[in-house]
């Protein structure tokens, strides 16, 4: 099983933007975006941390695939 590197919420919003999503809103803390594909639209929130969680990181992993 492969480790999860500790990344910024930064690092993740960039790698995200790579991959088509869009920067929706900012709602506190949490940073939303956004991808429409033809299956539908995807929403994630990334929380502004300096170092994610490897659980939250585990999280939004899952919800690309």
């Amino acid at each position: 099983m492969v480790k999860l590197p500790v990344l910024s919420a930064k690092e993740v919003i960039k790698a995200l933007s790579q991959l088509g999503f869009k920067h929706s809103r900012t709602k506190g803390s949490h940073f939303i975006l956004i991808r429409e594909t033809e299956k539908g639209k995807t929403t994630i929130p990334i929380p502004l941390y300096k170092e994610m969680a490897k659980g939250t990181l585990k999280v939004l992993l899952n919800k690309l695939v």
